[in-house]
C-alpha cells in the first residue's frame, strides 16, 4: 500500500462514512490474564465512544511508510491449509461473529505479544464498497465495482492516570482527583488484506508500530507467519557498514559525501510519488558504482550484503540517509550541515594535521551574534598590540614587564608585575 491508498482507507474512519459493521476487544492485564471483552456492532456504540475508537484507528494507520508502516507478505506455506494466513481469512470470513475464532485470536497476541504492563486489543470487520474514478481522480460512487472487506487490530497501552488536583463542579472545590485505568494510543496494530492499487490483496498485510526500532519480530513471526523487516535504525546500520566494509581503506570522506549526495538526488526525484523509495540489493550496487567505486571493491559485494542485511532484503532510502542535514562527527566536534550547503566543509592539511575547514560567516555563539577578526584576549600582549598604535609613552613606568586592567580615552589602569598596587598612568600616542 502507498500513501494515497493508506489516506483513502483512513477517509472511511470518520461517522459520515464509517463502514465498520462490529467491533470486539479484550482487556489483558499484566499477568497475561483476560479481565474484560466487547462484542457488539459498531454503530450501537455511543457518539463519543465512537469518535475516540475512530482516533484510534486512525493512528493505526498513520506514521512514515517503510518505517513505522511496513507492507507484508505472507509466505507460501502460511497460505496452505492451517496456515497462520488461512486462520486471518476464516476471521474476515465470519465478519467477527464466530466467537471461538474471536478468543483463538486473542489467545494467539497474548501468547506471543511481549508487552509487561496492561493493554487492549481492539478488533474491527469494515466493508468499504469501493467508488470507480475517473482518469482525473474524481470518485464515481455509482460506479463501484469490488467489495473491501477487511480486518483492523489496534494493541492499545492501558495506563493509569497520573495522580493530581481536579475541580469538583458538584461540590464546588478542588480536590484530590481519581485515577483511571486510561486507553492510550496504539503500540501496533496491523489492516488485513492490503488494499493495494485500490483492489482487495489477501497475500498481504499492513503491519504499524509506533516505535520504529522495536518491531516485536518475535510476535509478528508467531502471529502472521512474516519476517520483520529491518527497523529503520537497522536498515541504517547496515547500509553504513556495508560502505564501510566494501570501501574499506578508500572509505574517503568525499566519497561518503557523495554516496549520501546521490541518495538525496534520488529521493527528491520521486518526492511526488505516493510510494517510499525503496533500493534493492542491486540497485544499492548501482548507486555505489555511480558514486565511482572501483569495480575490484565491488567484487565481494553480493555476499557482503547478504552478510549485513539479509538476503533480498530492501533498505528504504529515507532510512539510510537524512535528507535535512548531514552529520559530520569527530570524537570531540559535531556538525550538522545542510545537504545543499555541504560542499562548504572542506578537509585541508594544515600544519601536518587533517581539519575540517568552514568558512565563518554570521557567527552566533549561544545566540550570541559574533564578530571575526583578531580581537586581543590576552591582556599579558604588548600595549602596542592591546591599543593599536606603534609606539606608546608612559611616564616614569618600565614598558616591558606590565599587567594592564582598563584603557579609558588616555589612561591606563596597571602595574608593573610583581606589584601589588594598581595605578593609573596616562600615555600619549607618538608617530612612528
Amino acid at each position: 500500500m502507498n500513501k494515497k491508498e493508506i489516506s483513502e482507507i483512513k477517509k472511511q474512519l470518520t461517522p459520515a462514512n464509517c463502514n465498520i459493521t462490529r467491533i470486539c476487544g479484550c482487556y489483558v492485564d499484566a499477568e497475561k490474564n483476560k479481565k474484560t471483552e466487547l462484542k457488539e456492532a459498531f454503530l450501537s456504540l455511543s457518539e463519543e465512544e465512537m469518535f475516540k475508537y475512530f482516533e484510534i484507528f486512525k493512528k493505526t494507520l498513520s506514521g512514515t511508510l517503510g518505517k513505522n508502516l511496513m507492507n507484508m507478505e505472507f509466505p507460501l506455506a502460511e497460505e496452505k491449509e492451517g496456515g497462520k494466513h488461512e486462520f486471518l481469512m476464516k476471521l474476515r470470513a465470519s465478519k467477527l461473529k464466530d466467537d471461538a475464532l474471536i478468543e483463538s485470536f486473542y489467545d494467539k497476541i497474548i501468547e506471543n505479544y511481549d508487552y509487561p504492563e496492561n493493554y487492549y486489543i481492539i478488533l474491527v470487520h469494515a466493508v468499504y464498497d469501493i467508488p470507480g474514478r475517473t482518469s482525473d481522480g474524481i470518485d464515481m460512487d455509482d460506479a463501484s465495482e469490488e467489495i473491501y472487506e477487511h480486518l483492523l487490530c489496534s494493541i492499545c497501552p492501558v495506563k493509569l492516570s497520573k495522580a493530581g488536583l481536579c475541580y469538583n463542579a458538584e461540590a464546588n472545590l478542588i480536590q484530590d482527583r481519581i485515577r483511571d485505568w486510561i486507553v492510550e494510543m496504539p503500540e501496533n496494530g496491523f489492516l488485513f488484506p492490503l488494499f493495494n492499487d485500490r483492489s482487495t490483496d489477501i497475500h498481504g498485510m499492513l503491519y504499524y508500530s509506533k516505535n520504529a526500532e522495536q518491531l516485536h519480530d518475535i510476535f509478528v513471526d508467531e502471529v502472521f507467519g512474516c519476517t520483520a523487516p529491518l527497523s529503520a535504525g537497522g536498515q541504517r546500520d547496515s547500509f553504513n557498514m556495508l560502505v564501510e566494509e566494501t570501501l574499506g581503506d578508500d572509505c574517503q570522506y568525499d566519497t561518503v559525501i557523495g554516496i549520501h549526495e546521490k541518495l538525496n538526488e534520488i529521493i527528491e526525484a520521486q518526492k511526488d510519488s505516493p510510494d517510499p523509495v525503496v533500493l534493492t540489493q542491486s540497485e544499492v550496487k548501482r548507486l555505489f558504482e555511480d558514486c565511482g567505486v572501483e569495480d575490484e571493491k565491488l567484487e565481494t559485494f553480493d555476499n557482503q550484503y547478504e552478510a549485513v542485511a539479509g538476503e533480498k532484503a530492501t533498505m528504504v532510502a529515507s532510512n539510510i540517509t537524512n535528507t535535512r542535514k548531514f552529520e559530520i562527527k569527530t570524537p570531540d566536534v559535531v556538525i550538522h550541515v545542510e545537504p545543499d550547503k555541504v560542499e562548504l566543509v572542506e578537509t585541508r592539511i594544515i600544519d601536518g594535521r587533517k581539519c575540517l575547514v568552514i568558512p565563518m560567516e554570521d557567527v552566533e555563539i549561544n545566540g550570541i551574534r559574533v564578530r571575526m577578526g583578531g580581537a586581543v584576549r590576552n591582556p599579558r600582549k604588548s600595549l602596542s598590540n592591546i591599543l593599536g598604535c606603534d609606539k606608546i609613552f608612559l611616564p616614569n613606568m618600565k614598558y616591558k614587564r606590565l599587567v594592564v586592567r582598563k584603557i579609558v580615552v588616555k589612561q591606563i589602569v596597571l602595574k608593573q608585575e610583581g606589584c601589588n598596587s594598581w595605578r593609573v598612568a596616562s600615555f600619549l600616542f607618538l608617530p612612528g
